[in-house]
């Protein structure tokens, strides 16, 4: 089987392709600078045909298409989303919608199984507003996700420290853990260095989950927003809603 793995839920673009035995797997991304703004519009679909290119793999060899399906910025998920959808009915190939979170921590729980006082691995993506998306898992043999040990939540930094405390031999990895990383740390939260590739969400995972997750029609893939878009807690502050 060969998927085609599309992320957009943070600021960097990502593509990747990749076959269920691993034997392929290319992954291209765009990650802008820090005070650039992402480039999921102009970027996406180049670096997918870049990402197909390098892997030598056409569209009639595609099985499936995974898409990360939030949480993250909300135009970020919905040019993915939209992106993934338009390109599976054009393609007729089963699209899947994966967990950001479990994605990124799945990337990372090699790297904690290898290290033996580290038995979770915790995502942290940015959410902005002073806050963090957030999730955990405990990590099984071969550097698997077992059980899921921290659902899925919008939280402020100082308050979600005060649950890495009670983790100590966590794994923290994501931009929100390198954002807010002297909040994080005082909870004795381990976190690899900032230019660590544990921090970045890969395709290549996407296509990884993809392979358990069951495939189905394009619409019903949704994005996982967590929280209300922007937009709309800025209209009801104002009390417009």
């Amino acid at each position: 089987m060969m998927i085609l793995g599309l992320d957009t839920a943070t600021r960097a673009t990502v593509a990747a392709v990749r076959s269920s035995t691993g034997e392929v797997a290319v992954e291209r991304r765009d990650d802008p600078a820090a005070q650039s703004k992402p480039r999921h519009t102009t970027m996406l679909l180049s670096l997918t045909v870049q990402a197909l290119a390098r892997a030598g793999v056409g569209w009639a060899e595609i099985d499936r298409i995974a898409v990360g399906v939030g949480p993250g910025t909300f135009t970020g998920l919905r040019i993915g989303i939209a992106t993934a959808r338009a390109l599976a009915r054009a393609r007729s190939v089963p699209l899947v919608g994966v967990s950001t979170l479990e994605s990124l921590a799945l990337g990372a729980a090699e790297a904690a199984e290898a290290a033996t006082t580290r038995k979770s691995v915790i995502a942290v993506i940015d959410a902005r507003r002073g806050e963090v998306f957030a999730a955990g898992w405990a990590v099984g043999r071969g550097g698997r996700l077992a059980e899921q040990i921290l659902l899925p939540g919008a939280v402020a930094p100082e308050t979600f420290a005060r649950t890495l405390a009670k983790r100590p031999a966590a794994l923290v990895v994501g931009d929100g853990a390198v954002k807010f990383r002297a909040i994080l740390e005082r909870s004795g939260a381990s976190i690899p260095e900032d230019e660590s590739k544990l921090h970045e969400v890969s395709g290549l995972c996407h296509c990884r989950l993809a392979l358990s997750v069951p495939a189905g029609s394009p619409e019903l893939v949704r994005p996982e927003y967590l929280r209300l878009p922007d937009a709309d807690i800025a209209l009801r502050t104002a009390g417009k809603r």
